[in-house]
């Protein structure tokens, strides 16, 4: 995979100030010939109460067969009525309906982290110190396939 440069020319650096498309382009090109092409789905789930308020919602993605649950939130106020935990059902459901293999989040909370667990999802690392004085937790769950809950 990696190769030197033989002809000799200095290659040049240069920070840029915005995230450059075409690196992700290359990069993309090169996982999707080793794992296929990422097939992003959007998932994204609404709770609303009577007056059409948004009280709550999840928003993921699946790739790859796998699904990443980029936020879950539930209004202060209605938390503790099981809300989050039917939002992750839900999501968790439609996710196996689209062929993915499993889940997987991350959260800055230890205790959301317990909430996951209690759910299913397993830690599988974490970051110390990020952001400064906390921890980023990373948790999975297999939805189908060997060691599927």
């Amino acid at each position: 995979m990696f190769s030197r440069n033989s002809s000799g020319e200095k290659p040049s650096f240069e920070i840029v100030a915005t995230e450059s498309a075409e690196i992700a382009a290359r990069l993309g090109a090169e996982i999707a010939g080793r794992f296929g092409p990422r097939d992003e789905s959007p998932l994204s789930i609404a709770i609303r109460d009577g007056a059409g308020a948004l009280i709550g919602g999840l928003n993921g993605v699946i790739h790859w067969r796998w699904l990443y649950i980029r936020h879950v939130w539930v209004e202060e106020s209605r938390r503790g009525e099981g809300l989050a935990t039917k939002l992750m059902e839900m999501a968790e459901e439609a996710a196996r309906g689209r062929g993915a293999l499993g889940a997987y989040i991350d959260t800055f909370d230890p205790k959301v982290a317990g909430f996951y667990e209690r759910l299913g999802y397993s830690p599988v690392g974490s970051i110390a110190d990020f952001p400064p004085g906390g921890r980023r937790i990373f948790l999975s769950k297999r939805l189908a396939g060997e060691g599927a809950k």
